[in-house]
Parts: structure tokens; sequence; C-alpha cells
């Protein structure tokens, strides 16, 4: 199924329950919010190794976290007419600008920590 497919679903999804108000844009930010905190509380305080441990032991909890945040993501997306394919493709090119291979392969892009970002 492609992203926009999915994001069409879940607008009929909550067309269906009259939830397709955008008064509640900020509740979804909020619960997008919530989420993160959730799975930060999985995997906080422990180092690299410790949480790729704990994120294979919660394996089927990480899998609930990734599905609420894309369909909260492509809740606000078709909430706020925006095409979700349209959105990822034009990040993905500009990050391929930003972080070419060769400046970035095995680093990471916090320039205050000696990182690259040609932004």
């Amino acid at each position: 199924m492609e992203l926009n497919e999915i994001q069409e679903k879940i607008r009929k999804f909550n067309d269906e329950r009259e939830w397709s108000t955008l008064e509640h844009m900020k509740d979804l930010l909020l619960n997008m919010t919530e989420e993160v905190g959730e799975m930060w509380n999985l995997i906080k305080w422990i180092d690299a190794e410790k949480q790729q441990e704990m994120i294979r032991k919660n394996k089927e909890e990480v899998e609930n976290f990734v599905g609420d945040i894309l369909y909260l993501i492509l809740k606000i997306a078709y909430l706020s007419d925006v095409d979700s394919e349209k959105g990822i493709m034009d990040v993905l090119e500009e990050y391929e600008k930003r972080f070419p291979i060769e400046k970035v392969k095995g680093s990471h892009a916090n320039v205050r920590a000696g990182g690259f970002d040609d932004k």
C-alpha cells in the first residue's frame, strides 16, 4: 500500500467517526509528544548497546509506537491537506544535498559537536 493510500484510509477512518476536525491539531501534536515520551522511557539513561537490547525485547511495544506516530503524522497530513509522499520525497532530496555521503558517513550532523550539515 502506498503512503497516500494509507493517509486516505486514515482520513476515512476519522471521517466515519467525525474526528476530522482541525480544532484538535494541538492535541494531535501533544499526543505525538506523549508517544515519544513512552518510547523514550523504554530506552532512557542506558547506553546504545542496552538500548538495542531493550528495543529487541520490547519489539511489539516499539512497533506500536511506530504505528501510533505514523498514524498521527498521516492524520496531521490529511487535515493540513499535505501530500505525505511528496513531503517525504522533498525532505529526502533536501537531506541528500545537506548531508553528502563523503562528508557525513559514519558521523552525525550536529555542527556544534563537529558534525556536518550543509544547510
